[in-house]
C-alpha cells in the first residue's frame, strides 16, 4: 500500500470527522434558534396580555374586552403601511357595499402620501371636480374633524353619505398661502369609465380612460374598431385612479405583442403571480402617446410602465402617484375581515411602482398653452374656424330661444372633435400630439426610400 493512498485515507477521514463536526453544530444552532424563535414569541404574547390586562384594569374610562381588542388590532393594521386596516362588522359591510357602482359621495379618490391623505384624483364631472379639488390637495379637515391619524376608509365614510346633502372640506394646496375650504353637496357617483374624439383636422384619436372598471378594455377594443384609420392614439390617464387589475393588463395587450406586462410578488410563493402578453396584439405597432400626473394611480400607472418599458408609447405629464400595492380583504371570522398589504407590483424591467410611480418620458405641467402678447396665434388653416367661431358668439346674444336651441344641438355635435382651442387650453395635450407629428416624420423617410429603391 503506497504512502500516498495512505494518507488520502486520513485526510477522508478527518474531513468526514470535521464535517460530521459542523452537521452536529448546525443542528444544534437551528435547534437553539427554534427554542430562542418559541421563546421569543411567547414572551410577546405575555407582553401584549399585561397589556391589555392592564388597560382594562386602570384605564379611566370603561371598557370591555372586546373594545379594546378591536382597537389594538385596528393600530396594529394602521401601522403596518397607508393601505392595510382592521375592519369590523360595520366597515366590512360598508365595504362591500362600494361595489355596487352607484352610492352618493363627492366622486374624489384618496390615498395617503407622506402620512397625509392626499386627493389622488377628482373623477371627471363630479361635485368634487366641479367645486374645484385637485391632485395633490391635502385634506387637513372634513367637517371641522381633523385627518391627522385618520385612516383612508374612515376618511372615505365621513366624506361619502345621502345625496344632495352638504359636506365641508379644508385642504391644503402647493402654492397657496391658506388652507382653502370647500362646501361641496354630495351626489350619485355614476363615473363614464371611456370615451372617444378625434382630433380636429389629424389623424390621431383622443381616449380618455376615467377608471379601470369591468367594460373597459371591450369599450376600447369597439372604439379602435370603430376608428379603422388613425396614425395615432393619445391616451389620457391623467387623474384616473386606478381600478381592475385584469382590465389594466387586457388593455395593455391590445398593443404589447410579447413579454411581461406586470408580475405580482409577496410572501407566500404560490400567490407570486406573472402576467404575459398574449402574442396577439392587435395593435402592435399603433404610435401611442400616454398622458399622466399625479392622479395617475395604480392600474393606471401599471398599464403607463408596461407601454413604457416595451417602448410602445411615450409617456407624457407629470410623476403619477406610485400606489403599486396589493390589498386582499381576508375574514377573520363571520363578521370582521382584515384588508392586509400581501404583495407589490413590479413593471416587465423589474422597477416597483410603490412610492415612485412612473416618470415621464417628457415632463410637462399643467396648463394653456402660451400665446404671444396673450393673444391668439393662428395659422391660416385655422383662421376660417376661427372667424366662424367668434361669428357664432356675436350671433348667440341675438338669436331667438329657437334659435338658442339649435345651436346647443350643434354645439353637441362639435364636442365629439378636439379643437384647437381644447388644445390651446391644454399644454399636456398638445405635447402630446406634438410627439405624434415628429413621430410620424421620423417614420416618413423609411417609408420614401422603399418606395424610390421600387
Amino acid at each position: 500500500m503506497s504512502r500516498n493512498f495512505v494518507f488520502g485515507i486520513c485526510v477522508g477521514i478527518v474531513w468526514v470527522f470535521l464535517t460530521m463536526g459542523n452537521l452536529e453544530a448546525l443542528s444544534q444552532q437551528n435547534a437553539s434558534l427554534q427554542v430562542d424563535s418559541k421563546k421569543q414569541r411567547a414572551q410577546a404574547y405575555e407582553r401584549l396580555t399585561k397589556t391589555v390586562a392592564t388597560i382594562e384594569a386602570y384605564y379611566v374610562e370603561d371598557m370591555n374586552i372586546n373594545e379594546i381588542i378591536d382597537k389594538a388590532i385596528d393600530g396594529l393594521l394602521a401601522n403596518l403601511d397607508a393601505h392595510s386596516a382592521y375592519l369590523n362588522d360595520k366597515k366590512y359591510k360598508e365595504l362591500k357595499t362600494q361595489t355596487d357602482g352607484e352610492f352618493g359621495g363627492l366622486g374624489i379618490t384618496v390615498g395617503m402620501k407622506d402620512g397625509a391623505l392626499t386627493v389622488i384624483a377628482p373623477l371627471e364631472d363630479t361635485p368634487a371636480q366641479k367645486a374645484g379639488l385637485k391632485s395633490g390637495d391635502v385634506i387637513l379637515k372634513i367637517n371641522e374633524q381633523s385627518t391627522i391619524g385618520m385612516s383612508i376608509d374612515d376618511a372615505v365614510n365621513l366624506m361619502r353619505g345621502k345625496p344632495k346633502t352638504t359636506i365641508n372640506l379644508m385642504v391644503v394646496r402647493k402654492g397657496e398661502g391658506k388652507p382653502l375650504e370647500f362646501k361641496i353637496t354630495r351626489d350619485i357617483i355614476k363615473v363614464r369609465s371611456v370615451y372617444a374624439k378625434t382630433i380636429e383636422n389629424l389623424p390621431y384619436l383622443y381616449l380618455r380612460i376615467n377608471s379601470f372598471d369591468k367594460n373597459v378594455t371591450d369599450s376600447v377594443k369597439q372604439i379602435l374598431k370603430d376608428n379603422p384609420k388613425i396614425e395615432g392614439l393619445v391616451l389620457d390617464l391623467r387623474n384616473n385612479p386606478g381600478g381592475l387589475l385584469e382590465q389594466a393588463v387586457d388593455l395593455s395587450k391590445l398593443f404589447i405583442s410579447n413579454g411581461v406586462i406586470v408580475s405580482q410578488k409577496g410572501k407566500v410563493q404560490e400567490e407570486n403571480i406573472v402576467y404575459d402578453a398574449s402574442g396577439k396584439a392587435p395593435y402592435p405597432d399603433l404610435p401611442i402617446v400616454v398622458l399622466v400626473n399625479a392622479g395617475t394611480a395604480s392600474a393606471s400607472e401599471i398599464v403607463s410602465g408596461a407601454l413604457q418599458d416595451h417602448k410602445r408609447g411615450l409617456i407624457v405629464g407629470e410623476d403619477t402617484f406610485g400606489k403599486g400595492s396589493v390589498q386582499v380583504v381576508i375574514p377573520i371570522n363571520n363578521s370582521d375581515a382584515i384588508k392586509l398589504t400581501t404583495a407589490k407590483y413590479y413593471l416587465p424591467s423589474g422597477r416597483t411602482i410603490q412610492a415612485v410611480g412612473i416618470k415621464p418620458d417628457i415632463l410637462v405641467y399643467p396648463g394653456a398653452v402660451p400665446q404671444n402678447n396673450g393673444g391668439f396665434e393662428l395659422k391660416e388653416a385655422d383662421l376660417r374656424n376661427h372667424l366662424q367661431n367668434e361669428l357664432q358668439k356675436i350671433d348667440k346674444d341675438s338669436t331667438t330661444k329657437k334659435d338658442e336651441k339649435s345651436d346647443e344641438k350643434e354645439t353637441q355635435k362639435t364636442t365629439q372633435n378636439i379643437t384647437m382651442a381644447d388644445i390651446a387650453n391644454d399644454i399636456q395635450l398638445k405635447s402630446g400630439i406634438d410627439v405624434l407629428k415628429a413621430w410620424a416624420i421620423l417614420k416618413a423617410p423609411h417609408s420614401t426610400i422603399k418606395k424610390e429603391a421600387k
